[in-house]
């Protein structure tokens, strides 16, 4: 299981197994999405799978999340989604009601984000075997001529961004799945980012890179960026935008809100000559009103991510090697 959770084992299988094999130009960059030329023009090309557990949660289900997370991993090479695949396996015994209301989602969220879904898949497997439904989407989209977005475009200096509080997703699954409940109301973040990041775009050319930090949180994401590099990265704890209520739950359950999962977030690395200039723009997106700039590049310590903690202290923010556990005393 823990192979599949994002962290090193993760980065270890991609490495020692699948890279080896598969490794070519476009795949080599380990982006979430491949830029591709076809025609004279440029287009981004992802694929995801998605398996959550429960099918519904706070904010969501693994339709609107299966549409959000497709988007977001084109959005965040700089293209304009356009369009998408949708496979479902389908576990015998699946309610139909069940079904309808996941593929009503997953249509709704693709109408109101603008992109078709224009070929799929159907799949049943037997009972027990596929936890009621797996969606596998693809996606496609054009990269906007003059975008080029690189890990190599990276400079010390350059400020790091976020546009909004990290770790809803994931704790308003972990409740809906473990059944707890609590006073407020946790929903999750899962939202198409495509128009906010075209905003961004539309106002700095100095954007370096962008991901969205999903499975292991942020900070896995930011680990993957600068592992191998000869810069790091540094993070201030009092800039990190976390809700109280999110802070307390994960504090609760001995969990690390900055490895927690989110999929409505985009952290954004640019020059700092531009970085006032996207907060602003970020913070006038409905999807970025709690946006900051959390962090910078440094110089060192080369390939690791510090946290300058609120008390004064630097703490390294590692990649996990497995899921968090909860605390049990």
């Amino acid at each position: 299981m823990a192979h599949g959770s994002g962290g090193r084992l993760t980065s270890g299988l991609i490495d020692r197994l699948l890279l080896p094999r598969f490794n070519n130009p476009r795949l080599a960059p380990l982006a979430d999405a491949a830029v591709v030329d076809l025609k004279e023009a440029s287009w981004a090309f992802t694929t995801d799978a998605y398996v959550i557990k429960p099918l519904f949660f706070p904010g969501g289900d693994i339709g609107k999340l299966a549409v959000c997370g497709t988007i977001n991993d084109l959005a965040v090479m700089g293209a304009a989604p356009m369009y998408l695949s949708c496979g479902l396996i389908m576990e015998e015994g699946l309610a139909m009601d069940t079904l309808e209301r996941v593929v009503c989602s997953m249509g709704q969220t693709a109408r109101l984000a603008g992109v078709e879904v224009v070929t799929g898949d159907t799949k049943v497997v037997g009972r027990g075997e596929a936890d009621g439904l797996f969606i596998h989407m693809s996606g496609l989209g054009m990269v906007k001529e003059g975008i080029s977005l690189g890990q190599e475009k990276i400079r010390v200096g350059d400020k790091v961004l976020i546009n909004g509080t990290i770790g809803d997703h994931g704790i308003a699954v972990l409740s809906a799945r473990e059944k707890l409940h609590f006073e407020t109301a946790i929903q999750s973040d899962a939202a198409p980012l495509h128009s906010l990041i075209a905003g961004m775009l539309e106002v700095s050319d100095q954007i370096k890179i962008m991901r969205d930090p999903t499975r292991g949180g942020l900070a896995t994401t930011l680990n993957e960026l600068v592992r191998g590099m000869n810069f790091g990265l540094t993070l201030e704890e009092e800039a990190l935008p976390v809700s109280k209520e999110i802070l307390t739950l994960c504090r609760l359950i001995g969990f690390d809100p900055l490895y927690v999962a989110n999929e409505g977030k985009v952290v954004v690395i640019a020059a700092r000559e531009d970085a006032d200039l996207l907060l602003k723009t970020m913070r006038s997106h409905p999807q970025g009103r709690e946006s900051r700039i959390i962090g910078e590049v440094t110089s060192g310590p080369a390939g690791r991510v510090l946290l300058h903690t609120a008390t004064g202290g630097k703490r390294l923010v590692d990649t996990l090697a497995a899921d968090q556990l909860p605390r049990i005393c």
